[in-house]
């Protein structure tokens, strides 16, 4: 059966602060953020992402949160975060290696798991992970 994605995008979130945000989901959801979720807010591109930390049907989630009428009011719109088997790391040191990355990323401690490429661009300071699962880039 395919994976559900643990995090969820609400998009054109321009007209509700992000701790209103965050208020609201812990409504939606009966969860507390940061203990059973963390919101990151990207401001540049009117995006946030709920990442849930605790084991919920986010499916259902997305529709409770459609159906809402403060999200509606705000017209902020949710769907599920696609599954990647490839994350972008930046601010990596220019002394870092492909193996020392792959190792750090394959780490469980770190949330990591096996890593089937690196991809580093030194003038970026950043590189491309890709995993062998999309499970390992939590």
């Amino acid at each position: 059966s395919a994976e559900t994605s643990p995090s969820v995008v609400f998009e054109n979130i321009q007209g509700c602060s992000p701790k209103c945000l965050r208020m609201l989901l812990e409504n939606i959801s009966g969860l507390a953020v940061d203990d059973d979720f963390t919101v990151e807010v990207i401001p540049e591109i009117n995006v946030a992402v709920a990442t849930f930390i605790k084991s919920i049907d986010t499916e259902e989630f997305v529709k409770k949160c459609s159906q809402n009428k403060r999200i509606k009011k705000f017209r902020v719109t949710a769907r599920l975060l696609e599954l990647t088997k490839s994350i972008k790391a930046e601010n990596i040191p220019a002394s870092v290696s492909k193996d020392y990355l792959t190792v750090y990323f394959e780490s469980a401690r770190n949330g990591g798991g096996p890593v089937s490429d690196v991809q580093l661009f030194p003038e970026e300071n950043s590189a491309i992970i890709t995993f062998c699962d999309p499970k390992g880039n939590a």
